[in-house]
């Protein structure tokens, strides 16, 4: 009886916040890209910034008539190449239905954060926030020196010479070396040509380049870099989509995606509604390690 009950008044709560009904009139829609990001869920109760999760808001995000603009708050060292180029491409989407995106960055958004974050068509910092970070690192441990003192082999028997590329229990060869900066090369590149694209006009690719070496910037320094467009707090983010849109007077503010206690459960993505009034592969381990110290 208690999980019935549980049922039903999650149906409840999801059709009341919008789970099963579009809202009437216009309205901002708030996402949030907060944690480690990576592809697939993070499982039972698990957080993160899931691409799998990500992409299924931002579908039901443009598809919703109802939202003309979208603030991205984004809180993340990055993770993931490949989902933070899903969840870029889910952006890119949204903004062809025709929605104004609004990225607000929190303690940090560097790395694949500052990923997802390029192709907005404004960027918002606070100046103390960390980000930048463009580039890709492949990092992994090599213990044969401690598998020899310990008396530890291992037999490999593959396919191919390179089949075993990235075991623990050997050194790379020269040969597996350069197969490894090509991937690292290729991905940059791609990651630069985003950045690029997503900040025509005010950057050209060989700008991105030279700003492109890994390391991070605070808000302030990437104001000045072009990386980001203007200094703020998610509400200036809120006011600065608002005025984008062209909407006046007291919007709603609904966000999308943050899950409750029954979607934790169950699964599925609440949303809850804010009031406001307009008027009124990529991960960075030095940006994670400032931002820690930094809370």
């Amino acid at each position: 009886m208690v999980i019935i009950a549980l049922v039903l008044a999650g149906m409840v709560a999801a059709l009341s916040q919008g789970g099963g009904l579009e809202s009437l009139g216009s309205k901002i829609a708030l996402v949030r890209v907060e944690g480690v990001i990576t592809g697939a869920s993070q499982g039972f109760l698990g957080g993160g910034a899931s691409s799998e999760r990500l992409v299924m808001v931002l579908r039901r995000v443009a598809r919703d008539k109802s939202v003309k603009a979208v603030v991205l708050r984004v809180d993340s060292p990055g993770g993931s190449a490949a989902a933070s180029q899903e969840i870029r491409d889910e952006i890119l989407r949204v903004k062809q239905a025709g929605k104004r995106v609004v990225v607000s960055m929190g303690d940090v958004a560097a790395s694949g954060g500052y990923y997802v974050s390029c192709s907005a068509d404004r960027i918002i910092a606070s100046p103390g926030t960390l980000t930048g970070s463009i580039g890709v690192i492949w990092a992994q441990p090599e213990f044969s020196e401690l598998f020899k003192k310990i008396g530890w082999r291992e037999q490999v028997i593959k396919s191919g010479p390179h089949k075993d590329m990235g075991s623990i229990a050997r050194p790379f060869t020269p040969d597996e070396k350069k197969i490894v900066q090509g991937l690292i090369d290729d991905v940059y590149d791609q990651f630069v040509t985003a950045v690029s694209e997503g900040r025509q006009g005010k950057l050209t690719r060989a700008q991105v380049r030279r700003l492109a070496d890994g390391r991070v910037y605070t808000g302030r320094q990437a104001l000045k870099l072009k990386l980001v467009d203007d200094l703020g707090n998610i509400r200036y983010a809120i006011r600065s989509a608002a005025a984008l849109a062209n909407l006046k007077g007291e919007v709603p503010v609904v966000e999308y995606g943050r899950a409750g206690l029954f979607e934790s459960l169950f699964g599925g993505w609440g949303d809850s509604r804010l009031p406001f009034r307009p008027g009124g592969l990529f991960f960075s381990p030095l940006a994670e390690s400032l931002a820690q110290r930094l809370r």
